[in-house]
C-alpha cells in the first residue's frame, strides 16, 4: 500500500514538473514574440504586451498567479504590496500546483492586456523601465487595483477637461515649497495657479499648448515631484510641484496629457490618435553639468546646468531654477547644424577639459565637460537632434529664437 502511494505522489510530481516545463516554454516563446527587432536581447516598449515587463535588462522570471502574467523583478515588489489582488511567486524558484500552472498557461500578458486595458484612454501615460516608480507603481494600482480602464467613470479625475485642487509649489526666490492652488481648464485652454486661496487672478496662465510635465523626483528631491514647463515670451519657464498623494500628482500628470491630447486634436484634426499621443508630454532628451562661456570667447568658463528638450539647449545657474539663464536652438545638419568634438586651439579658461563646439548659422557655442564619459554622451545627444530633419513648425520657432549669452 506504501508503495503505491509512494508512486502516486511521483506521479504527480512528474504531471506537475511536465506543466512546469510546458509553462517555461510558453513563457519563453510568448516572451520571444516582444523581443525588440534588434536582436540585442532589451525590450522597446512599443513592442512590449504588457508593461509589468518593465526590466529588460533582466529576464521577467516572476509572476502573479491571481493575475495569470509574468513579471520583472522591480514590478513584483509593487505587486506584492497589493496582495488582495496580485499573488506573486518565482517562475523557478517557488512551488507550484497545478491549477496555478494551468491558469497561468490558459491566461498571459495579451489576455491581461486584452482585459484590463480595454477602455484605457490614449491620452494615459503608459510608463517604460526609465520611468520613476511612482509611474510605474500607480500604473499598476491603476489598472488592476482600481480598474480605471475597465470602468470609464473612474477616469473622471484625469478626464473631464477640468481640474481644480491644491500642489506643493516651490517658491522661486526662497525655494521653500508652500500650498498653491492650480486649475486646468481645457475650455479656457491654459493651466493656472494661484498665490493666495481668495486670489481673483492667477500667479501664472500657461497655456495648454505649450504646456509639458515630467516627473523629475531626483532633481527636486521627492518621490512625487513633477516638473511643469511653458513658454512666456518665448523663453522657458519652470515651477517645481508635488503633492503627498501618489494617485493625485499622476492624476494631474494625465490631466495635463488628457488637456494637450484633445486641444491637439482640434489643433490637428486629420492626425491619428498615434501621431498625437507623443506629442503630449515629453522627458527630456538629456540633462547635467557643463561649463559655457560666453558669445565672445574670451571670458571665463562657468559652471551651469544644462537640459536639452527637444531642439532647446537651456542653462541654467541651479537645477531648480525658475528661468534658464540662456537657451541656444539646435537645428538639423541639412540648416548648418553641426556638433565638434573638443574646442578651438586658442580657447582658455575651461577648468574641464572634454570639449565640445556646437557650430550654428550664426556662431559657435563651447562647452566643456567634467568626463570623457559626459562628452560622449552629450555629443551624441546633440547628433540625434542635428540629425533629425527640422519640421515646418520649427522653422518659425527658430526664426523668433533668441541666443542668449
Amino acid at each position: 500500500m506504501e508503495r503505491v502511494e509512494n508512486e502516486q505522489k511521483m506521479g504527480n510530481l512528474t504531471v506537475l514538473c511536465s506543466h512546469m516545463v510546458v509553462l517555461l516554454t510558453w513563457y519563453s516563446w510568448d516572451r520571444q514574440q516582444v523581443r525588440s527587432p534588434d536582436g540585442c536581447g532589451r525590450f522597446s516598449a512599443e513592442h512590449v504586451p504588457f508593461p509589468e515587463i518593465l526590466s529588460w535588462s533582466h529576464d521577467p522570471d516572476w509572476a502573479s498567479h491571481s493575475l495569470g502574467i509574468f513579471i520583472c523583478l522591480n514590478c513584483s515588489g509593487i505587486h506584492r504590496n497589493i496582495p488582495q489582488v496580485s499573488k506573486v511567486k518565482s517562475v523557478r524558484l517557488d512551488d507550484w500546483d497545478d491549477a496555478q500552472v494551468e491558469f497561468m498557461a490558459s491566461n498571459g500578458n495579451n489576455v491581461a492586456k486584452a482585459k484590463y486595458e480595454s477602455k484605457m484612454p490614449p491620452f494615459y501615460y503608459k510608463p517604460t523601465f526609465l520611468d520613476c516608480q511612482l509611474l510605474r507603481e500607480q500604473w499598476i494600482r491603476a489598472k488592476y487595483e482600481r480598474k480605471e480602464f475597465i470602468h470609464s467613470e473612474k477616469q473622471e479625475p484625469y478626464s473631464a477637461g477640468y481640474r481644480e485642487g491644491f500642489l506643493w509649489k516651490r517658491g522661486r526666490d526662497n525655494g521653500q515649497f508652500l500650498s498653491r492652488k492650480f486649475v486646468l481648464s481645457e475650455r479656457e485652454g491654459a493651466l493656472k495657479y494661484f498665490n493666495r486661496n481668495d486670489a481673483k487672478e492667477p500667479k501664472a496662465i500657461m497655456k495648454i499648448e505649450h504646456l509639458n510635465a515630467t516627473f523629475q523626483p531626483a532633481k527636486i528631491g521627492n518621490p512625487h515631484g513633477l516638473q511643469i514647463t511653458y513658454l512666456k515670451d518665448n523663453s522657458t519657464r519652470n515651477i517645481f510641484v508635488y503633492h503627498e498623494d501618489g494617485k493625485e500628482i499622476v492624476d494631474w500628470f494625465n490631466a495635463i496629457r488628457a488637456a494637450r491630447f484633445h486641444y491637439l486634436q482640434v489643433a490637428f484634426p486629420g492626425a491619428s490618435d498615434a501621431d498625437l499621443v507623443p506629442k503630449l508630454s515629453r522627458n527630456y532628451l538629456k540633462e547635467g553639468y557643463m561649463e559655457k562661456t560666453g558669445p565672445k570667447q574670451t571670458e571665463g568658463f562657468k559652471k551651469r546646468w544644462f537640459t536639452m528638450d527637444d531642439r532647446r539647449l537651456m542653462y541654467f545657474k541651479d537645477p531648480l531654477d525658475a528661468f534658464a539663464r540662456g537657451e541656444v536652438f539646435i537645428g538639423s545638419k541639412e540648416n548648418s547644424y553641426k556638433v565638434l568634438e573638443g574646442l578651438p586651439p586658442s580657447t582658455q579658461g575651461n577648468h574641464w577639459q572634454h570639449g565640445i563646439t556646437i557650430v550654428t548659422p550664426d556662431r559657435k557655442f563651447l562647452f566643456a565637460c567634467e568626463t570623457e564619459d559626459d562628452q560622449l554622451e552629450w555629443i551624441t545627444t546633440f547628433q540625434k537632434v542635428i540629425s533629425r530633419p527640422m519640421l515646418p513648425q520649427e522653422y518659425a520657432v527658430e526664426a523668433h529664437f533668441k541666443h542668449k549669452p
